[in-house]
């Protein structure tokens, strides 16, 4: 592989990684937004993955649901949709649900 191809793959990678970033800061901060803990909801998606390091520090990142703008849930699910997230998206349509019955 020559320089270039090389910098292209690296590119590729860190928007990937940036865009990744981006997905769970949403997820995040819907979580916030809605008084759920993100960490929980992402452990009943993925009960094998005890720590998301990218989680972590993705939560130091939201704001209090005061500050945030609304985040529309089928905007958080298409979100999670492009990354495959399809156990999240799960976790987070239950959730929907949930709060859905007990608002009525």
């Amino acid at each position: 592989m020559d320089e270039d191809e090389q910098n292209i793959e690296q590119q590729v990678i860190q928007n990937y990684q940036r865009d990744e970033q981006m997905m769970i800061l949403v997820f995040a901060q819907w979580c916030v937004n809605h008084d759920l803990d993100p960490l929980v909801l992402y452990r009943k998606a993925y009960p094998d993955q005890i720590n998301n390091a990218v989680l972590q520090q993705t939560l130091d990142l939201t704001v209090s649901k005061e500050e945030a703008g609304d985040i529309d849930d089928s905007t958080l699910l298409g979100v999670l949709s492009m990354f495959d997230n399809d156990e999240l998206a799960y976790v987070i349509s239950q959730e929907i649900d949930r709060m859905g019955k007990e608002a009525k």
